[in-house]
């Protein structure tokens, strides 16, 4: 069955914005959905990224140039995945259906694995 990456795009912002119970309240409604995806069959994993920046790795002309921080233009950063299977683009978009991450002003871009 194929695999789908659901990347999980938000401005981090929106979460400091919350206080203590709003943001247990966010957390709890993370944790249910996927305890629903688990109990679905879909779920393969998914993991929270730090709130750390990270690193970009670039090349040009032979030279590797490391740069701090995703390079973007907007204030959105990549906050975590899901690795879901579903049996085609419709289905893993209807696991969407429910996530929590689109009430807090989040975007969720769906990529489907290339298994090679």
């Amino acid at each position: 069955m194929p695999q789908y990456l659901l990347l999980l795009h938000s401005n981090p912002a929106e979460f400091t914005r919350m206080g203590p119970e709003e943001m247990q309240a966010a957390v709890q409604k993370y944790m249910k959905w996927g305890d629903r995806l688990r109990a679905s069959g879909v779920y393969k994993q998914s993991h929270k990224l730090t709130n750390e920046p990270g690193r970009v790795v670039q090349s040009a002309g032979g030279k590797t140039r490391v740069i701090d921080g995703p390079y973007s233009e907007t204030k959105e950063v990549l906050g975590g995945y899901f690795l879901i299977e579903a049996a085609d683009y419709d289905r893993a978009l209807d696991e969407l259906r429910d996530c929590p991450h689109l009430e807090h002003g989040g975007t969720v871009e769906v990529r489907q694995i290339d298994i090679m």
